[in-house]
């Protein structure tokens, strides 16, 4: 009877193991729009247009059913493109700067939680969608090439697979998750925050940014994950070492290259930071957002960050630091959110929408605020 029995389970041993050392699966790439944005020599005159930011998706279930409180903001984007659609401003694209979900080396948490969200906007509301990593979705490995690495990088480039400008294109860091988009007069920069001190990424970026046309180019924009400054468990006064490669290496070329806006995720919660500075061509303002309220859970204020020794460091640019908006105290003060950003010609406004409980949210005593008057 027991040589039987081990007949039995031995085939079924080998199998399983057989079945563990295969592919459990791959991610299902995001649909792409059926109007994809057009090429940059095609929408140079273009100066009229919105487009949407937000950040931070990972749900409480993913992997095992949508993610809700991330439907609920998709809603509220749906509602303002179908709003803005027969306006001057319609809605381009979408930024998302990461988290997608709560652990990017899991197939099943982007194919049943995440991808069938993004599929409604890019083809409901025909809008192309861009997504930067997160350390939720490719995991804290601060080098490219690290094994624990690769299993969340491989899947978030089979979900962006139809979205991000291929390999060899030249708005493409080839092998990286990491790319520009040029429409109408605004570039958009996507960086990979969790490999900040990597220098192939830093030599692409400062390539990508002095080569710009700036006649054309009036509004340069950044999005990646980690924060400059912030407010909540990831910022107060101990900074993360992302953010201090932010502020230390890529916040001068920031300055240097004019750049108008830097949005990031990562504090679950809204924040708005100033930094004004001058340089030869005079006085300047880069605004430093916050927006991590797309569905994961929500953050609030811890204390503010510690900004004496960074503001030492760059006397010589006379850099000045205002904090704009302060997330609040209590989680049910920060509510889900995303941002409109209305481009007008020179102008630039961001107008922040809650959702749920947050309907109404005026974080600037309204709900907009000009970023380029």
């Amino acid at each position: 009877m027991l040589a039987s029995r081990l007949q039995v389970l031995l085939p079924i041993a080998l199998f399983c193991s057989l079945l563990a050392a295969q592919d459990i699966g791959r991610v299902r790439a995001i649909a792409p729009p059926a109007t994809p944005l057009p090429s940059e020599a095609a929408s140079a005159d273009i100066s009229k247009f919105s487009f949407i930011v937000y950040g931070d998706t990972r749900g409480r279930q993913d992997g095992i059913a949508l993610q809700y409180e991330h439907s609920m903001v998709v809603d509220g984007i749906l509602a303002q493109a179908r709003r803005l659609q027969t306006t001057q401003f319609p809605v381009r694209f979408v930024l998302q700067s990461g988290d997608a979900v709560l652990a990017g080396d899991k197939p099943e948490q982007w194919n049943v939680s995440f991808v069938p969200i993004i599929d409604r906007l890019t083809k409901t509301a025909n809008v192309p969608y861009f997504l930067v990593p997160g350390n939720h979705d490719v995991g804290t490995s601060i080098t490219m090439d690290a094994p624990a690495r690769q299993p969340g990088l491989r899947n978030f480039m089979d979900a962006m697979a139809a979205l991000m400008p291929p390999d060899g294109s030249p708005r493409r860091l080839t092998g990286y998750p990491v790319y520009a988009v040029g429409y109408g007069n605004t570039f958009v920069l996507g960086l990979d925050s969790n490999l900040i001190g990597d220098q192939t990424q830093f030599a692409w970026a400062k390539a990508q940014l002095e080569g710009l046309d700036r006649a054309r180019y009036k509004h340069v924009i950044v999005f990646c994950h980690q924060t400059v400054f912030s407010s909540g468990p990831h910022g107060g006064a101990t900074a993360e070492p992302q953010t201090l490669e932010m502020r230390n290496r890529y916040m001068p070329l920031f300055r240097a290259n004019h750049v108008e806006v830097v949005f990031s995720g990562h504090e679950h919660f809204f924040e708005h930071w100033v930094e004004r500075y001058t340089d030869a061509s005079g006085p300047h303002r880069m605004d430093l957002v916050v927006s991590g309220g797309g569905g994961a859970p929500i953050y609030y204020y811890r204390g503010d960050p510690d900004t004496r020794d960074y503001i030492r460091a760059n006397g010589a640019s006379q850099v000045r630091l205002e904090q704009l908006v302060r997330p609040g105290r209590d989680p049910g003060s920060n509510p889900y959110h995303f941002l409109v950003v209305k481009v007008d010609g020179d102008r630039l406004d961001v107008e922040a929408i809650g959702v749920d409980w947050g309907v109404g949210y005026q974080p600037y005593r309204t709900n907009t605020t000009s970023v380029r008057p």
